[in-house]
């Protein structure tokens, strides 16, 4: 009887499905002596329902020497998401008990013809022991198609318990044995015990091991005799598959770090992830590709679409390339490959806070829309929901590489992000170049001032001249005169910043309340509470009103009586200037001129007290320098909090990396900014003066501004600069220096790579001194150290040795793919096959368009992706290896 096999409703690679491999009928019970609760049938009917109800997709049926009741099992299954694996449980001669399970298909007359092959042939179920050895069993086992599983290896009837000496070795060591069950954690093991299972003991050691950490692969199946028993910790274990099968189970025993989890692991954490992606119209039109939460890996041949699969991520995210190579060849993809009117549509799922789906919908060439699960347009932009995703093109990284300017980029990710800090770093900048613009600008009144004072000595001195002829006496009252002018002047300025203020307030009514109207607040929890705010605000609009109506009242009051007493002065003024008119007539005949003396007295009036608006302007400009001081002290501060950040980032770096990069912070290191500025605001033969700053080890900006404004000698002595390059620094605006001391230094990122093989002492180099691919590969390194965004790279071997994509760049996507998702367009087999690709995507190129074959989307476990994969890929001896071992080749 064949049984109809579950498929995931969505087919994305390679998942979890917990499993429980020694699950007995209902005959077992009798078979310990114990009186069975349930006939076979509803037997096999609870335990399937169970499994299904508790999430168990995989029961394997593992009686003791038979195999009677599976069909039962079958029949419950039908229809359920449960598949059952049919076989049983055997004993060597030695008295080792081995778990034999076999494809769904098997029939139950096969499986009575393997049991008589493996020297069982009582038809009913028993203890005996088979005639054959445990290495014979696994052999022959393998040899029937099915898989075998030391059983209870620990206990006194498995492997390691039964057995001893060099047969134990010798079974223990089989390239058959593929996988042991053990009880629970593998640190709860006897220590003799465990250090065998974690591959440390050298009389055991093997040909090859399952992991870093394995042996061979271990998995939790205890003896499931009542439908309870399936809750029990050890009764089962998550192993990993595209859909539940033999070549499955294989894949997974050979991988075991990648593919199965116990129940005494720590599962993955929730991370980003990137569901699908689908374009409507240009080469891809119609293409639908599903993504794995872990590592995918797209592949094809040349022209097939791999690299617009990835600038199509891109691109839909609203992301720009880092590199000027890279924009060039995103640009080009966008427009000649994708073509204005496709439409790509990517779907992403997050779970911080909540977990929740998105579509993002971009259509060349307009900006994308973010879509909620429902289907409406967000408001929110692509970087709001996955701000951290990481898409490197072709030969991007490569590109990264080679900058200095971008390699610090690079530890910026590890960063701890400070909104506070980055807001006040943003103030900051604001309130500096605020207060040079006012410093600016109240230097330029005081040069005013100085320039205007600069006649006033003079006319003083004039003016004495005249009073020595007693012509003051004779026009006091007009020069009095001209002192209550001045009164009426100040008055007018007096007035003017009152006239301004109610011009600033009458503006702000009514006080705009759009954040509080219906619509803002519609989807609120407490929106009729908050619409209470309107309230208050629409009454102090009320006070404000009357308020600016009262001010204005009464300024114009001032106004009206200030010209009333203007007016009244004025007829005073004009009867006065009758009599001085007189005085002028008998000055004129003592040719005395009178009107000389009158203009020197009125500018003596205009300009005295410019004196005291000097003072206070002088005043004013030391408050806003020692303002100034207390900013750049505080800016100053701020960029050391950054640079401490940037070194315990490296420090960690450096561990994550140990022996394969390390990092270091150049402080100040970037000092192009600098230059930049000399040059633009100096100008002249500097050459000498740039290169010095350029390379000087230790530099510090507040140190370089106080030695320009120190002057020319302190320049010679500090930098070493020659004598008319530091006199022209020296001779610096005090606005270029302002500036200076607003800019920020770029650190630089030293880094070195172990170019080594593994096993042997660290040979170090500096970026700079490596191949092209070396540098590209401490690259990538780092990229893929930041946990939880997506990480999308197009072709990475392209610009990698093949070795360290095997030593270093692999290992790591092994160890970070459980917490991040990956996604690979790729043409070495080392990726997919040694990084143990979750889903594996197969692009074939056509006349017109790409496409992608259903069956071309799967894990190695997968035939026909198995098939694509040897077909299509190449790789290095390593992967070669891993494939013959996996492939059976």
């Amino acid at each position: 009887m064949t049984q109809r096999r579950y498929q995931p409703r969505t087919p994305i690679g390679a998942e979890f499905h917990r499993c429980a491999l020694q699950v007995n009928p209902a005959s077992y019970a009798t078979f310990r002596g114990q009186k069975p609760t349930r006939d076979p049938t509803s037997h096999a009917s609870a335990m399937v329902a169970r499994a299904e109800e508790i999430g168990i997709s995989v029961l394997a049926i593992t009686n003791h020497n038979n195999a009677d009741d599976v069909d039962l099992f079958r029949k419950a299954a039908d229809g359920r998401r449960v598949v059952i694996f049919p076989g049983f449980e055997i004993s060597s001669s030695e008295g080792v008990h081995l778990l034999c399970i076999y494809s769904p298909e098997t029939s139950l007359e096969q499986l009575r013809h393997f049991l008589g092959d493996l020297g069982i042939r009582q038809a009913a179920q028993s203890s005996d022991l088979s005639p054959h050895t445990v290495k014979d069993l696994l052999a022959k086992v393998k040899d029937q198609g099915g898989i075998s599983i030391a059983a209870h290896v620990t206990s006194d009837n498995g492997l390691l318990g039964r057995l001893r000496g060099q047969t134990r070795i010798n079974a223990w060591c089989d390239p058959n044995l593929l996988a042991v069950q053990i009880p629970a954690a593998i640190h709860n093991l006897p220590d003799g015990l465990k250090t065998i299972v974690r591959g440390r003991d050298p009389a055991y050691g093997l040909r090859r091991t399952a992991s870093k950490s394995l042996a061979v692969a271990v998995v939790n199946a205890n003896d499931v005799v009542a439908p309870d028993d399936l809750m029990r910790v050890g009764a089962t274990v998550q192993i990993k598959m595209s859909a539940p099968s033999i070549e499955g189970f294989r894949q997974a025993f050979l991988d075991p770090e990648s593919r199965i989890l116990l129940n005494s692991d720590v599962p993955p954490p929730e991370h980003p992830e990137l569901l699908s992606i689908r374009w409507t119209g240009g080469f891809l039109d119609g293409t639908v590709i599903p993504f794995h939460r872990n590592l995918n890996v797209v592949i094809g041949g040349r022209g097939a679409g791999k690299s617009t699969i990835v600038e199509s991520i891109r691109y839909v995210l609203g992301m720009g390339p880092v590199g000027e190579a890279a924009s060039a060849a995103h640009s080009s993809i966008v427009k000649q490959v994708l073509r204005p009117g496709t439409k790509i549509a990517l779907e992403l799922r997050v779970h911080h806070p909540t977990t929740t789906d998105y579509r993002i919908e971009r259509t060349v060439p307009n900006p994308p829309i973010v879509r909620n699960s429902q289907g409406g347009v967000s408001k929110l932009i692509p970087s709001n929901i996955v701000p951290d995703v990481e898409v490197y093109g072709q030969h991007e990284i490569s590109e990264i590489a080679a900058s200095q300017d971008k390699r610090i980029q690079l530890l910026d990710r590890f960063v701890p992000k400070k909104p506070a800090t980055n807001e006040r770093k943003t103030q900051l900048q604001r309130a500096l170049e605020k207060a040079r613009q006012y410093l600016l600008a109240e230097e330029h009144d005081l040069d005013a001032i100085e320039t205007e004072l600069a006649s006033l000595p003079g006319l003083e001195e004039t003016l004495g001249r005249y009073q020595e002829v007693q012509l003051d006496a004779k026009l006091k009252e007009q020069s009095l005169f001209l002192r209550e002018e001045r009164i009426f002047s100040v008055v007018e300025e007096r007035l003017e910043p009152f006239r301004k203020l109610l011009e600033d307030l009458g503006s702000e009514i009514p006080i705009d309340r759009a954040f509080l109207s219906a619509q803002s607040l519609s989807d609120l929890p407490s929106n009729a509470l908050l619409d209470e705010v309107n309230q208050p605000l629409r009454q102090l609009d009320k006070h404000l009103e009357g308020l600016v109506k009262e001010f204005g009242r009464a300024l114009e009051s001032v106004e009206m009586a200030v010209d009333n007493i203007r007016q009244n002065w004025t007829i005073r003024k004009e009867a006065a200037q009758t009599k001085y008119e007189a005085i002028l007539r008998d000055l004129e005949k003592t040719a005395v001129a009178a009107e000389e003396y009158i203009e020197i007295k009125r500018k003596i009036e205009r300009l005295a007290p410019l004196r005291e608006k000097k003072k206070l302007l002088r005043r004013r400009h030391e408050e806003h320098l020692e303002q100034r001081q207390s900013l750049c002290a505080e800016w100053e501060d701020l960029k050391a909090e950054e640079l401490r950040m940037l070194h315990e980032a490296a420090d960690r770096v450096n561990k994550q990396l140990h022996n394969q990069v390390e990092v270091r912070v150049v402080a100040a290191g970037d000092r192009s900014s600098l230059t930049k500025l000399l040059r633009e605001k100096i100008g002249g033969r500097l050459k000498e003066t740039l290169e010095t700053l350029e390379n000087i080890g230790s530099f510090s900006l507040p140190e370089f501004v106080e030695s320009c404004r120190r002057g020319e000698n302190e320049l010679r002595r500090r930098y070493g600069v020659p004598p008319a390059q530091a006199r022209q620094l020296a001779d610096a605006s005090g606005e270029l220096l302002m500036q200076i001391e607003e800019l920020t230094l770029r650190p630089k990122l030293a880094i070195r790579l172990n170019t080594a093989r593994h096993g042997v002492p660290p040979s170090w180099q500096d970026l700079d001194e490596l191949s092209k691919g070396q540098k590209a590969t401490a690259v990538l390194l780092l990229l893929m150290l930041k946990p939880d965004a997506p990480l999308v790279i197009d072709q990475p071997e392209d610009d990698l040795d093949n070795r360290f994509v095997t030593e270093g760049i692999v290992p790591m996507i092994r160890d970070a793919k459980p917490r991040r998702q990956f996604v690979m367009a790729t043409h070495n087999a080392n990726i997919p096959v040694l990084g143990d690709a979750e889903l594996i995507v197969g692009l074939t190129a056509g006349e017109a368009a790409a496409r992608v074959d259903p069956k071309d989307i799967g894990s190695i476990d997968d035939r026909a992706v198995r098939e694509l994969v040897e077909e299509v890929l190449e790789g290095g001896k390593d992967a070669f290896e891993t494939r013959r071992m996996k492939y059976g080749y």
